[in-house]
């Protein structure tokens, strides 16, 4: 298999939004290669013309990768134990035999800056992971900025929140019927659009300088509730039940409870300022309608 040119992609972890992002540097005429795990990813990035290498990034072996040269994009998870990302620790190392990319784009997540009471907040906060799965996204990105920095390679890190689009809408949960917490004692929460994700991890690659950080959210931070509610007015389906919060703690589970705990409003002014990203979808109720009409 040829390896990637100056003009190549590599993004490792390619799923939906790997798959959206490959579309649009196929368009361009760029050579794209996704890296994913499954039989059935592989299949679905070969049928749109994107080169597939399948492959266990915690396996015995990697194989060579067409990263010498590339604009390699990182949008695998870590690992699910411990406080380190020891999957991306390997893969940084293997890359030093594969080739060096000329940028990398690692896909973090808002999590890493844990519960900050219900505050705005910007790239600037102090980090204070709540999870151990917070903890290794900042692990992660710290590998990712050392070791891009002892090779000379620009890196730029993106804090994602929680992403909708069509088919990743809340729509089975209204249908199960369980209960949300009521508005005046929900939490803030933060979303972006699959397309906007897309398109500011396509512009940030382009035009950002190494060393970047952005949160990309889209600036309008609302509750699970009032999302729930929304979805619920657009799709006539039946609101979910409220309880307290004292209620949920008995009745959801604790990964919904992580969530549920920790409040923060983010800030996107420096994504948009420093890109001229414009959203597609910058409030949730165009971003539900389109996402609905699309599905």
């Amino acid at each position: 298999m040829e390896g990637a040119t100056q003009t190549g992609v590599l993004i490792i972890g390619c799923g939906d939004t790997g798959r959206r992002l490959a579309a649009v540097y196929r368009s361009e005429g760029r050579l794209v290669t996704g890296v994913i795990r499954s039989e059935a990813s592989a299949r679905a990035l070969e049928a749109a013309g994107i080169r597939a290498i399948r492959t266990d990034l915690d396996g015995n072996t990697l194989p060579s990768l067409p990263s010498g040269g590339a604009k390699l994009f990182y949008f695998a998870p870590p690992v699910d134990v411990g406080k380190d990302d020891v999957r991306i620790e390997r893969l940084l190392e293997h890359l030093e035999l594969t080739g060096l990319p000329s940028r990398f784009l690692y896909m973090s997540t808002t999590g890493v800056y844990g519960d900050c009471e219900g505050r705005w907040i910007d790239e600037e906060e102090p980090l204070k992971p709540s999870t151990y799965r917070a903890q290794r996204r900042i692990a992660a990105e710290e590998a990712v900025r050392h070791w891009c920095g002892s090779h000379g390679i620009p890196w730029m890190i993106l804090r994602v929140p929680a992403i909708y689009g069509p088919g990743k809408l809340l729509t089975e949960r209204l249908r199960s019927g369980m209960p949300t917490v009521k508005p005046e004692e929900c939490s803030f929460t933060n979303r972006i659009h699959i397309d906007d994700l897309t398109a500011a991890c396509h512009e940030v690659m382009a035009h950002a300088p190494g060393g970047s950080v952005y949160n990309v959210s889209d600036g309008h931070p609302s509750t699970i509730t009032d999302y729930l509610f929304l979805l619920a007015d657009l799709t006539r389906m039946p609101k979910p039940p409220l309880i307290s919060m004292s209620e949920a703690e008995r009745m959801l589970s604790p990964s919904i409870m992580s969530f549920l705990k920790e409040s923060k409003r983010i800030k996107n002014d420096k994504l948009l300022q420093e890109t001229g990203l414009k959203l597609k979808y910058p409030d949730l109720q165009s971003g539900l309608k389109a996402s609905l009409a699309q599905a």
